[in-house]
């Protein structure tokens, strides 16, 4: 068993001048045996839960009991439009106006329902665009929506690789196959960061490139969406989803998020898959048969509101607001790059994730050249928690809202003892 060593936080330690550091306080760290934190690095896959979250909770459920089905109008905050009380700071988020978002749903069902919209194949123009080793979930569901129209994914599903001995994909190269194959091209569907190798992609240059080729242009952003800085609007996307439960810390299968430009929201020609909850608000309940969509990305509503998920994620999006996404983003920099200088002392290793810190948020993903799932159990069973990916990647999240410069030095130390290569600080 491999103790770990406790890192104090010196004058001189980045730490000491974090402006953000009291931002821990406000969540719960897991602990070991021992009772001493663990150092958790894996809030790319399930975010920390917010000290704050019992009470909002708590809250939902006390007007429950209180009013049950009254507690649609006479909850403190009523329950008919308690979604609404995130649009703001979601629209802020993501960059986006306050009618281009909704939280609804989980993100493969949003995703789903933006490809109903968005994928539209013609005989020429009928291909849909993703990366290689992108979340599963997203080739599920591209695929069965090719297979949904008739149309082969042999044929239709293009997967974009990374060059020879290369483990990103580079910029260039997505818009070189955008341009040259466009006229076939009905939708490019890209992670905003790619889950395995952390990679950000250029969103801004390939909205550009796909609408200059006719293409539609939508991204998933379930590894950006408090990650890194989104401009959705301003940079065109056509649509954007994108879970809850990762950075936005809403707690495990927590209330999705989705985008939808108002190019496209105010548009009652689209198809979709409509619910009563999308019906305009003003007539909803007259309970008439013919549907007439909100305009706005809140007309993709399927039903009613989860409160009690909704609840959770307030209690975190109000602690967003509090810091900034541009002050945390400077921080995950800062503390993503201390990581990053000690791992480079790590032979035994290989970083998968960009260098440049303007294509990687807030992960690296990390290949041990030998026994990489020994030394990722051996980390866990030390209290250090991150993620493993198959075949043989450990991914790792120094987030900024509640990680520290202490738990990054602390990660690089223990890796580099049971791999055998040193102390980092010698």
């Amino acid at each position: 068993m491999i103790e770990h060593r406790t890192t104090p936080r010196s004058p001189e330690s980045p730490d000491a001048s974090d402006t953000l550091s009291h931002f821990r306080d406000l969540f719960h760290i897991p602990k070991k045996a021992d009772g001493s934190p663990c150092i958790y690095l894996c809030g790319n896959s399930l975010g920390l839960q917010p000290k704050s979250v019992r009470a909002y909770v708590e809250e939902a459920l006390a007007d429950w009991e209180r009013y049950a089905v009254e507690g649609h109008f006479k909850a403190k905050y009523s329950w008919m439009p308690y979604h609404e009380l995130l649009t703001e700071q979601t629209a802020r988020l993501v960059g986006a106006t306050t009618n281009e978002v909704v939280v609804m749903n989980g993100l493969t069902v949003n995703l789903h329902l933006m490809l109903v919209s968005f994928y539209r194949p013609a005989r020429e123009r009928h291909k849909i665009v993703i990366e290689a080793n992108a979340f599963p979930s997203d080739r599920y569901a591209v695929e069965s929506q090719i297979r949904y129209h008739g149309l082969d994914p042999r044929t239709s599903l293009v997967e974009l690789l990374p060059r020879p001995g290369e483990s990103t994909i580079r910029n260039a190269d997505i818009i070189e196959y955008i341009e040259r194959e466009g006229s076939s091209i009905a939708l490019v569907m890209l992670g905003g960061v790619n889950y395995y190798t952390g990679q950000v992609f250029d969103m801004k240059s390939i909205v550009r490139a796909g609408h200059a080729a006719g293409c539609v242009v939508g991204f998933d952003l379930a590894h950006a969406a408090g990650n890194i800085i989104l401009r959705l609007h301003d940079w065109d996307v056509d649509f954007a989803v994108w879970c809850s439960y990762k950075y936005l810390n809403a707690g495990p299968g927590s209330t999705a998020g989705c985008f939808v430009h108002e190019r496209n929201s105010t548009r009652t020609d689209m198809p979709r898959f409509a619910g009563w909850w999308g019906h305009d608000k003003k007539t909803r309940f007259q309970m008439g048969p013919d549907f007439n969509p909100i305009p706005g990305a809140e007309g993709w509503q399927l039903s009613n509101p989860a409160i009690l998920p909704m609840a959770a994620l307030r209690a975190s999006m109000e602690i967003f607001d509090q810091a900034g996404m541009e002050k945390l983003l400077a921080k995950s920099v800062g503390l993503t790059g201390h990581l990053e200088a000690e791992l480079r002392k790590n032979p035994a290793l290989e970083i998968l994730t960009p260098a440049d810190p303007a294509w990687r948020g807030a992960q690296l993903s990390i290949r041990l050249l030998n026994g990489g799932r020994g030394v990722f159990n051996a980390l866990n069973e030390t209290g250090v928690i991150c993620d493993w990916r198959e075949p043989d990647v450990i991914r790792v999240a120094p987030v900024p809202l509640y990680n520290t410069y202490a738990d990054v030095l602390q990660f690089a130390r223990v890796v580099q003892e049971l791999t055998g290569s040193g102390d980092p600080t010698g």
